[in-house]
Parts: C-alpha cells; structure tokens; sequence
C-alpha cells in the first residue's frame, strides 16, 4: 500500500495512527499541502486525489481510497485485530458520533483552503484566519467534551481500549494545543489526552507542527 499524506495534517495523522494501532508498514510520500502553488492543489496531484486533499491510500489492488474516515475503516476492515469500533452497537454509534463531529464540524472549516479561499474572498489576513479556527475549534470541542462527559465508559473515549473515536479526537487536541488552548478547560478530552499520550500509536504519528 502506499499513502499520501502530510505529516502537518490531522487527517493524515488519523491515517498513521490507525496503521500503527494495526503494526502495518506502508510505502509514505509527502505532499505539500500549503500555499496557493502547493502540489496538492496541481493537475498532477488531482489526477490521484480529485479533491486535491490528504490522505490517500492506494491499496495492494491499486484501487485509490480516499478521505481519511474511509481509509481508517477499510483498514479495520481488512485487518480486524485489534477492532478500532466498540463492540456494542450503542458505542458504535457514539464512537462515530464524535468521529463527525470531529471530521465534519470543526476540521472542514480549518484547512489550508480554507484559509486560502478566505484570503482571497475576503482580504482576511493571517491572525484573522487564526481567529476563525480558534472560534470553531473551541466551539466543536466544547460539544465534544459534553459529548465525553455524558457518556464515556473507560479510560478512552468511549471504552477501555482506543477506537476511531480516539484516532480522530487526538489530532484535533495537539493542533488546539498548538493554537495555545489549555485543553483543561474541557476535562473530558484532557483526560482521554492524558491515556493517549501514554499509547506510542499516538504520540509517535501525531501531527507535525507546520514548517
């Protein structure tokens, strides 16, 4: 297999995330993901990836998948041990609950072409763009730590042992981190980080800060 990715990208960190909790190996190559003439916005890129985004996976099969909730979930897929879902239906769904609420409530609004279109659109400059991420990041968290505070069960986010749940909920914590929130302030996620950051799948592939 062979993934594109950005070792900036939170999306791509679930991706590594999710192959380490697997101890699969997989060929990497970087995309460059930032700026108007980045790779991932030219011809060539989009003739891999139409929506010109990281990460995608091309399987043994040379079939191309793309977004990174789908690679996470043919993986688990394909090599079910250890199960990156809960085994109660309910947890299920709650672990995918926060999954979205993670993926398509705070992340889509964040990205490089966000920030790009904004500039463009709207003149805004980079400490408005940096206003706008910190409103919708600490807006999707605080859902989400009331999400975790209502209904967790076990050191993670939804059981004992990490699921997707956790895979997308870690990437989002060290980038609001990088931000300069102090993630005490939502003591739900602060304590499913604290038990993260004990497990080396997460630490060793979190997102790299932007160069």
């Amino acid at each position: 297999m062979k993934l594109y990715l950005n070792d900036a990208s939170s999306a791509s960190a679930r991706v590594r995330i999710a192959l380490a909790l697997k101890g699969l190996a997989v060929e990497t190559r970087q995309v460059d993901i930032f700026g108007a003439e980045a790779e991932s916005r030219q011809a060539a890129y989009r003739d891999i990836n139409p929506q010109g985004l990281v990460p995608a996976l091309l399987t043994d099969g040379g079939v191309l998948l793309i977004q990174s909730l789908a690679i996470v979930e043919y993986l688990d897929e394909l090599h079910p041990d250890p199960p990156l879902l809960p085994r109660r239906i309910e947890d299920r769904a709650r672990a995918r609950a926060i999954v979205l609420a993670i993926a398509a409530e705070i992340h889509a609004l964040v990205p490089p072409r966000v920030g790009l279109y904004l500039a463009e659109r709207f003149a805004a400059d980079g400490e408005a763009f940096g206003a706008w991420n910190r409103h919708w990041i600490e807006t999707g968290l605080d859902a989400v730590d009331r999400l975790l505070a209502g209904h967790r069960a076990g050191c993670f986010a939804v059981s004992d042992t990490p699921t997707i749940a956790d895979i997308f909920l870690y990437p989002q914590a060290v980038g609001a981190r990088r931000l300069g929130f102090d993630l005490s302030r939502w003591p739900a996620i602060a304590g499913v980080i604290v038990e993260l950051d004990k497990v080396a799948a997460f630490t060793e592939n979190a997102p790299a800060a932007r160069r």
